[in-house]
């Protein structure tokens, strides 16, 4: 019996000791002093800036040339590296069955028409019926289409340059067999290239045709200058970018080529230090004073440096921003500024 009484008094003052210390600590947590922060006066200052992006140097022009028809190499014109004109004939496929079938066809369009104007005078003198002299006028119009068949299929023997250009390397040799899916070179125009980027689609308004971007490469340390000549309307649905096409201005980059774009913004905007933003699941947020306490708020960035981060939305010129001490201060608790900074 002494034994549960001994029992009940140490769990009641067990009891009295922790309800004690809560209160202390509650008590605490009330008097805890402000957390002393540095802050900066938002505002609007001069912010240039560029974005770099990957690049795709293309010729102004490039062809791959294949033959439109099945048959053996007998000519063979395309000198490793060499200039044409539009025009020069690069390759030829032999076409002596062709040749052979277009002889045996204007014998018989001779034939034909000379039967077709010997028909024509009798049926002027009823001489012939009419039935006569149409089969004969249909077997000229057969003959001469055929005649126009062949001239397309030998005119498919022969390759020629498209355009003026720099031929790549020769990849066949002659007395080859090729199809229409051999590849036996390629043509290029190379004098003005062309640079294919993709722009974020929150960077779209910065450029508009006429407009001028850098171009940085890996093998010189001077920046090209290249114009904008054409943003394509639609904004890709998968990646939410902008197909941008801009030709260089004067230089020599190689097709192919892996370069940077360089992007410029330049206007004002309000700008805090990067330590001062708070990274979160849905938004950044950064922290103000107000009233003594401590306000979080969404923001909503732009461009970015080593140093500052550009705030697009969520801040007002003149909010006092936490820029030292964010990690210490909680939701709507009391600060104490020791220091204000401007930048």
């Amino acid at each position: 019996m002494n034994y549960l009484k001994l029992v009940l008094l140490s769990i009641i003052f067990a009891s009295l000791i922790s309800c004690s210390g809560g209160n202390k600590d509650k008590n605490a947590k009330k008097n805890s002093p402000p957390v002393s922060v540095e802050v900066m006066v938002a505002s609007e200052k001069d912010f240039p800036n560029k974005i770099e992006i990957n690049g795709n140097v293309l010729s102004d022009e490039m062809v791959e040339l294949h033959p439109e028809i099945s048959g053996r190499i007998v000519y063979l014109n395309i000198p490793d590296g060499a200039r044409v004109g539009k025009g020069t004939v690069l390759a030829k496929i032999n076409d002596a069955d062709l040749q052979a079938q277009l002889l045996q066809q204007k014998v018989q369009l001779d034939l034909s028409t000379k039967t077709e104007q010997r028909l024509k005078k009798l049926l002027e003198v009823n001489g012939v019926n009419q039935a006569d002299y149409d089969l004969a006028l249909s077997q000229l119009k057969g003959v001469e289409a055929n005649i126009k068949v062949l001239n397309a299929q030998i005119d498919k023997t022969v390759i020629r340059a498209p355009f003026s250009g720099q031929l790549g390397l020769r990849l066949i040799s002659n007395g080859a067999y090729v199809t229409p899916q051999t590849l036996i070179g390629t043509l290029h125009q190379s004098d003005n290239v062309k640079i294919d980027f993709d722009l974020p689609e929150a960077y779209g308004n910065l450029l508009k045709i006429g407009g001028t971007v850098d171009i940085k490469t890996t093998t010189s340390e001077e920046n090209f200058v290249a114009t904008i000549s054409a943003i394509e309307p639609q904004i890709n649905t998968a990646t939410r970018n902008i197909k941008v096409r801009a030709r260089l201005n004067s230089g020599k980059i190689n097709p192919g080529s892996f370069v940077k774009v360089l992007v410029s913004k330049k206007g004002k905007a309000i700008v805090v230090p990067t330590n001062a933003i708070i990274p979160d699941a849905l938004s950044n947020q950064v922290v103000i004073v107000k009233n003594g306490k401590a306000v979080f708020k969404n923001v909503e960035t732009g461009f970015r440096t080593e140093d500052v981060v550009e705030i697009v939305d969520g801040l007002k010129i003149g909010d006092s921003v936490v820029v030292s001490g964010v990690l210490f201060v909680r939701p709507n608790a009391p600060v104490k500024v020791k220091k204000a900074k401007k930048k």
